[in-house]
């Protein structure tokens, strides 16, 4: 009687600790074809699809389905078979939007099912169905007029706490944009336009409101969902001198600014940020005539313009936070409760040895970034590649980043055509990288491992 006790109990336990494991495992093992990508900070991963020609922006609709600009195609429709945590397979992809123009911006008002999207010079719209994924006959032009060579993406966000307000980043013509300095310009400039019932396409330039102006190319921008902050990252110049001497290894660093929130005024709404004649530094070592500069302030090239050190920090807004320089932050979205920002940094080009190709957070509290302004460590690590010495020909590179349900965060990676998964799972116990666990299969081989011991403990009692 005894022993037939023990071994109910070891059955039930068994069924009880393995069965949902086994449930959890993943049958969808893509793998990139270069060194598997290394989780940190209890976050883990999986590649859900390949084979994209340039995945750029991307969006979650309201049945779960991922919608992505893949530049010089159009939007790409996936539906997602969800098995739980980041093993998700591709039921079905289709071409949603066939138009080659469109090469980065994306945004879904879910709500109202109206789909937008941009393309150098234009910002469209679509009605869209979530049900059955498909996208009106007619296609609305919303936004016009911003056509520049150089920096052609055109990032969309739409407003949560301001409904029917669609902003709109407009990046610099070519890698120094004098024209930015004149404000009619509408050149390297952030806008807010009321898109709710546009009739007629409004123009970049002379309509919808700045919310700030002077930012050479911020790709990224994003709303705090507990604040309604709205933030951006910047990417700044290239192959800049101070004073003649070259400094472009390790300056002007990358921002991130803070520009105030859209339902009320603070003294960053509406402000110069400082391009073309400021810049944030990044490394004091070796800087020329450096004062008392350090990390995060804004520093002038030179004094031919009229434009000094002094007037830099005096007369235009700092970021808040400033990163390694040519890192590129591509995207960036918050956590439901506003606690960290999560950035791309698509990589460098710029500079000997390569820097980012990571994707990165950044911890907030009460609406600003917990890091002082002056930091150089203010990002922690996501998700890198195993050997930054491989980038960028042999890397993923992080672009862009949208939520879906159960907090797992989906990440594009233009260069390998790829759709990443991720989920925080735990708290930080160092990084997974090897061919397995930094797939996000580190917890179904714990489970399994139990498997024999069950059976065993049901032969011999």
């Amino acid at each position: 009687m005894h022993s037939k006790l023990n071994f109910s109990r070891i059955t039930a336990t068994f069924l009880i600790l393995v069965l949902p494991a086994l449930a959890q495992s993943c049958d969808v093992e893509l793998q990139p074809d270069y060194g598997a990508p290394v989780a940190h900070g209890g976050w883990e991963y999986r590649i859900i699809a390949n084979g994209l020609q340039r995945p750029r922006g991307i969006v979650v609709d309201s049945h779960g389905a991922l919608l992505v600009v893949d530049s010089g195609v159009g939007i790409k429709r996936l539906v997602l078979d969800d098995k739980g945590g980041t093993c998700f397979s591709v039921s079905e992809q289709s071409t949603l939007v066939e138009r080659s123009e469109l090469n980065h911006g994306i945004a879904l008002d879910n709500e109202n099912g109206v789909l937008y999207a941009s393309s150098s010079d234009k910002v469209y719209s679509w009605s869209y169905n979530a049900e059955d994924g498909t996208v009106g006959e007619t296609r609305n032009t919303v936004v016009k007029g911003m056509d520049n060579s150089g920096h052609t993406t055109r990032t969309l966000l739409l407003s949560q706490k301001s409904p029917g307000t669609l902003l709109i980043s407009r990046g610099s013509d070519g890698n120094l944009d004098e024209e930015a300095k004149d404000i009619e310009t509408g050149h390297c400039q952030l806008k807010a336009f009321k898109v709710a019932d546009v009739k007629d396409a409004l123009d970049f330039t002379s309509d919808g409101t700045i919310i700030a102006w002077g930012l050479r190319n911020s790709v990224g921008v994003a709303e705090d969902p507990a604040t309604g902050g709205i933030w951006s990252v910047e990417n700044s110049v290239d192959q800049l001198r101070r004073n003649g001497r070259d400094i472009h290894q390790d300056n002007p660093g990358e921002e991130m600014n803070f520009h105030g929130y859209l339902n009320s005024s603070t003294e960053e709404t509406g402000a110069n940020y400082g391009y073309p004649s400021c810049f944030a530094l990044w490394s004091t070592d070796g800087f020329p005539d450096q004062g008392d500069l350090k990390t995060g302030n804004q520093f002038a090239p030179s004094e031919d313009d009229g434009v000094n050190d002094q007037k830099c920090n005096s007369d235009f807004v700092a970021p808040r936070i400033t990163f390694q320089a040519h890192t590129a932050p591509l995207d960036i979205k918050f956590t439901e409760d506003g606690s960290e920002a999560i950035v791309s940094f698509h990589g460098s080009w710029n500079r000997d040895e390569p820097a980012g190709y990571v994707l990165s957070s950044i911890p907030f509290r009460d609406g600003q970034p917990v890091a002082a302004s002056d930091s150089m460590d203010a990002a922690e690590n996501i998700l890198s590649n195993a050997d930054v010495g491989d980038c960028p020909g042999n890397c993923f590179r992080p672009v862009g980043l949208a939520w879906g349900s159960d907090g797992r965060l989906f990440m594009t990676s233009d260069a390998t055509g790829e759709i990443f998964a991720l989920q925080k799972t735990g708290a930080s116990n160092g990084s997974s990288g090897d061919d397995e666990n930094s797939a996000g299969r580190s917890k179904e081989r714990s489970w399994f491992a139990l498997i024999p011991v069950g059976i065993l403990g049901l032969v011999f009692l």
